[in-house]
């Protein structure tokens, strides 16, 4: 399993329709092959800066999800409201 993070940084204005855009799109993602799990976080001191945490089987199921059709579409729509380029990395749990 491989956890992966996501920072992202959004222009103040346009957090709501990052909201809108991943409530719409959350169950999708949830239901491709090899998502185990997916949250949202947000900043607690920065309001505008996001983050997603999911799990998934493995390297090859997470590529899969960033070729789809799905994440092309989402992608395309979020990366439009971003006020610095996100941050985004795979982990492994170690113990």
């Amino acid at each position: 399993m491989i956890i992966r993070i996501v920072r992202m940084t959004f222009q103040t204005d346009k957090t709501e329709a990052f909201l809108d855009l991943f409530n719409r799109s959350r169950q999708q993602i949830i239901e491709m092959e090899g998502c185990l799990h997916l949250e949202l976080w947000r900043d607690t001191q920065e309001p505008n800066v996001f983050v997603t945490h999911s799990h998934w089987v493995s390297e090859d199921a997470l590529n899969n999800y960033r070729a789809s059709e799905l994440f092309g579409n989402v992608w395309k729509e979020t990366k439009v409201l971003f006020s610095e380029k996100p941050v985004a990395f795979s982990v492994e749990k170690v113990s």
